[in-house]
């Protein structure tokens, strides 16, 4: 099996806080073991002091560390896709009072794994439409999309305080520098993955972006365009990718580029 993260994850991981509420845990990824995508999990501190991991990258001493810091309290463990779901056992193993949330389809997916098929799940999204709710902490400052059109069936949070739209593969945003900022070689070190960038990077216009998202991403296009619709109409300034760097300006018009072809109503592209 190829090698996705790096061997010793706290050498290249960079910890950041990227708003008052929120901390980012950015590192290496390959996927297949050679495009440079990079990783990144958010922890997401509510008002109630309860914490909020989305996509958990490993729990390093320095991870475990920056999670004390903020009170200690992983109350939910975020697998936002089909993909993103490695380190949720070792999340739960740690704070076993945390509650795992997931699409429908990961937990029937993680039996194939021993060390995995264990693990509850407790809070399952799917097609129609339930749950309705986590707790009332949770909606109380979240939003969630379940894009169930999306090939991966993607969940997508808007956390409302601070205006930061959380996701996983719905949207990319290639070079992944900061998540290769701490390594030699650099985030475009191979050539396919520089064959690979202009397809996801978020640069206007982004239509390679767009053909993505339209072909390869959307497996229903009717339900991803209702979900864009919905996704849209949130109020967002930030958003926060698992691959590539995190977009801090003009976040909304990114999101109106990379989706316009869901977004109008008469679909014309090439």
């Amino acid at each position: 099996m190829p090698q996705l993260f790096p061997s010793d994850p706290s050498a290249t991981m960079v910890i950041r806080s990227v708003a008052p509420q929120i901390t980012t845990f950015s590192l290496p990824f390959a996927r297949f073991g050679i495009m440079r995508f990079g990783a990144r999990g958010t922890l997401v501190k509510l008002e109630t002091g309860s914490l909020a991991v989305f996509s958990p990258v490993s729990l390093t001493p320095e991870v475990r560390e920056t999670v004390q810091s903020q009170g200690g309290s992983v109350k939910y463990i975020i697998a936002p896709d089909l993909e993103h779901h490695l380190h949720i056992t070792a999340w739960k193993n740690a704070f076993p009072e945390a509650h795992i949330i997931a699409p429908e389809g990961l937990w029937e997916k993680r039996q194939k794994v021993p060390e995995f098929k264990d693990t509850p799940f407790e809070h399952v999204f799917k097609k129609d439409g339930t749950p309705r709710t986590i707790s009332q902490e949770f909606d109380a400052e979240f939003e969630i999309e379940y894009v169930h059109g999306h090939s991966s069936r993607e969940l997508v949070f808007l956390h409302k305080p601070s205006h930061t739209m959380i996701e996983a593969d719905l949207l990319f945003n290639l070079p992944a520098n900061e998540q290769y900022s701490k390594t030699e070689e650099g985030s475009t070190a191979n050539f396919l993955t520089r064959l690979f960038l202009p397809v996801l990077a978020v640069k206007a216009p982004a239509t390679p972006h767009r053909r993505f998202a339209w072909y390869i991403l959307a497996k229903d296009k009717k339900a991803f365009t209702e979900s864009m619709r919905r996704i849209i109409r949130w109020d967002f300034t930030r958003i926060i990718p698992c691959h590539g760097d995190v977009i801090e300006i003009g976040a909304k018009g990114v999101f109106q580029d990379v989706f316009a072809w869901f977004l109008k109503d008469d679909h014309k592209h090439v």
